[in-house]
């Protein structure tokens, strides 16, 4: 090929229609990228820079490799195509404008480099099958909740025309110069089709030409409107994997954020990554249950508060009111779905959480919601009751539980409000401690002195509320004696295990279910019979999307010779029993479809186990009265696990 950029375009010098192309075209882009970064700046700083192996790594599952795009194989591999031709494609254009501008450089264009004009040959049909496979799903096999806008089908007009014009100009160079033969297969395959249509080599050379500037100016004008477009995540998906959380975020101590400058720049950054796909909108139990609550909108509304920003000196409006409305921030049940399920590792629940803490600052809370927090903070429990009632579970027990503060003990037992203050709770806590007892373990309880963990309580918004339980018990934990925390709260062990700020360096902190299954293997629960039947588990938020949680249930019930049936939603994908996040506390919004519970309880049926065992206080009771509410009480019951431990251990 001649030099493309050489010639006359429009009775103009080429190479100056492309200097003034391509600099007016990198205007319009660095305007909007700096104004974009301007604007981050003004947020609140918020350091993402540690770990960098672990975020590497991360990078490269899931953004070289797309690993969360393949939870969805068929798209998830057409997004893993597209991607890669978008990269080979990208350093195609940059090499060739380089070329084009500065012809000094001693190098080829990109398709004069033999390895380079393959890689484009073969990532252009690729992406090629997965445009039209990207486009038949989206127009004719839409998933729930994925928009049909303008904007993306232009996009998928201009990544074709970009592959197209590569391709068309490949196969037109072949029939100017000859068929290349070997691994030029496809550029050979282009040219022959070409060859058909009477095109001469006279022709074929000025279409090879016409090509060359239709991918570059098809390029440089895709590259000055991304920026402009939903398309932004393009560029910002990248570096929000990179500066993604490496664990599951919670904000830092603040008064509550609503207008920009108040919310810090990776919370504003996850508006710009968005790409609106719905993942998150599919896997949120509160939307999915009728809540008003949009994970994507939300992310959607992130992006608007910053582009407002971008047109006017000062957008007075913040996301609290027009954007984002106080009921759809109360619906969040902080289960995390929508930040595991979510490819580009946008941080939903964070800025819900600094929304709250704005509501709650300004008395915009309901009337149950008010009542719970008031009564934790007076009495240390969300049930208004003394201190003096929390041991009251331990007395109908044949054997005295130590008291941490005053014998030193090897196990520190957290047992919960829930645990020890509900009565249907309450058999639960006495079968756990017998099994205790019996598998020989030194343990203890804080008594009157244990108070709240405050996670409900901090994802409810109440900041300083959560920094008072904590010291409490941070304080009753430095008069105990003690090696190891156990809890059967999965919401008490995330706190304890993550948020709390242990003064001489963090204490190990297992769930009950892990110690459970350490005691059966270590052969000090030795079960007496094997029970029969099948079982379903319920995985709990807090212990398998926040902790990672998932085999130690699961062993546990094989080793009692139940028969495990998953559910379709289990594991990472389990679904949320609807209490977390305050919920439990708050009442149900008006024109609710199911609550998430009925919907779980109905999948548990479903699959006809007959038996649902769980591992946390709140889905016990979230299941129970769900099965009341659903007619499903005679095919289905619901059991802690150290309940179905307790009876296999009886003769």
């Amino acid at each position: 090929m001649s030099d493309p950029a050489g010639g006359v375009l429009f009775g103009l010098p080429a190479r100056g229609v492309l200097w003034l192309v391509a600099l007016a075209a990198i205007t319009v882009f660095l305007r909007r990228v700096i104004g974009c970064a301007r604007l981050l700046a003004r947020a609140r700083p918020e350091a993402r820079w540690d770990r960098i192996p672990a975020r590497l790594k991360r990078f490269a599952w899931e953004v070289l490799l797309q690993r969360k795009l393949l939870e969805e194989p068929v798209i998830g591999a057409a997004h893993l195509l597209i991607f890669w031709a978008f990269v080979f494609y990208a350093a195609s254009f940059f090499w060739n404008l380089a070329r084009g501008l500065l012809p000094f450089l001693p190098i080829p264009y990109a398709d004069q480099a033999p390895w380079m004009a393959v890689a484009l040959e073969v990532f252009g049909l690729l992406g090629l099958i997965a445009l039209a496979a990207a486009a038949i799903r989206r127009y004719l096999f839409p998933p729930p909740r994925l928009e049909q806008t303008l904007d993306a089908g232009l996009i998928l007009v201009l990544i074709a025309v970009v592959l197209l014009s590569s391709l068309v100009g490949a196969g037109a160079a072949g029939l100017t110069h000859g068929e290349r033969g070997g691994w030029h297969w496809i550029a050979d395959l282009a040219a022959t089709a070409l060859g058909s249509t009477g095109l001469e080599r006279s022709q074929a050379a000025r279409l090879n030409i016409a090509m060359w500037w239709v991918h570059m100016i098809t390029v440089l004008g895709f590259l000055a409107y991304i920026p402009y477009s939903k398309h932004l995540h393009l560029l910002a998906s990248p570096f929000g994997v990179l500066f993604g959380s490496l664990k599951p975020p919670m904000p830092a101590a603040s008064e509550g954020a609503d207008r920009l400058e108040e919310f810090t720049w990776r919370q504003l950054f996850s508006g710009l990554a968005c790409a609106e796909c719905g993942r998150c909108d599919r896997a949120c139990p509160a939307l999915n249950s009728g809540f008003p609550l949009s994970p994507k909108m939300l992310m959607h509304q992130v992006k608007e508060l910053v582009r407002a920003s971008l047109t006017t000196a000062a957008d007075a409006r913040g996301l609290l009111g027009e954007r984002v409305k106080p009921e759809q921030i109360w619906a969040c049940m902080t289960c995390l779905a929508c930040i595991q399920r979510c490819p580009v590792s946008n941080e939903h629940i964070p800025v819900l959480v600094e929304l709250r803490r704005r509501l709650m600052a300004q008395g915009a809370l309901e009337a149950r919601l008010q009542e719970a927090l008031t009564k934790l903070a007076r009495y240390g429990n969300s049930f208004g009751q003394s201190a003096r009632n929390r041991p009251k579970w331990t007395q109908p027990l044949e054997f005295r539980i130590k008291d941490a503060r005053k014998e030193p003990v090897s196990w520190l037992w957290f047992t919960g409000d829930y645990a020890s203050y509900d009565p249907r709770l309450q058999p639960v806590t006495r079968a756990a401690a017998r099994l205790f007892q019996r598998a020989g373990l030194d343990f203890g309880i804080l008594y009157e002195a244990e108070q709240n963990s405050g996670n409900d309580a901090r994802r409810a918004g109440e900041e300083g509320l959560f920094e008072a339980l904590m010291e409490k018990n941070l304080a009753a934990f430095a008069k105990a004696r003690f090696e190891r925390i156990v809890t059967g709260d999965p919401h008490s062990l995330h706190a304890l295990k993550h948020e709390y700020r242990w003064p001489n360096g963090p204490v190990a902190v297992l769930h009950y279910s892990e110690l459970l299954c350490q005691l059966i293997r270590a052969g000090k629960l030795p079960l007496a019979k094997r029970l029969s039947g099948a079982v379903t588990y319920h995985d709990p938020c807090y212990l398998g999307r926040y902790n990672g949680i998932y085999a130690a249930p699961r062993e546990v019930l094989r080793a009692l010779g139940l028969r495990l049936i998953e559910m379709p939603r289990h594991g990472s994908r389990s679904y949320c029993c609807g209490a977390g996040g305050g919920r439990i506390w708050m009442e149900d919004v008006p024109g609710i479809r199911e609550r998430p519970a009925e919907s779980r309880v109905r999948e548990a049926a479903a699959t006809g186990a007959g038996l649902l065992a769980v591992s946390c206080p709140k889905d016990l009771i979230m299941f129970q009265d769900a099965l009341k509410t659903t007619g499903l009480e005679a095919k289905l019951v619901v059991k802690d696990i150290s309940q179905l431990v307790e009876e296999a251990m009886i003769p």
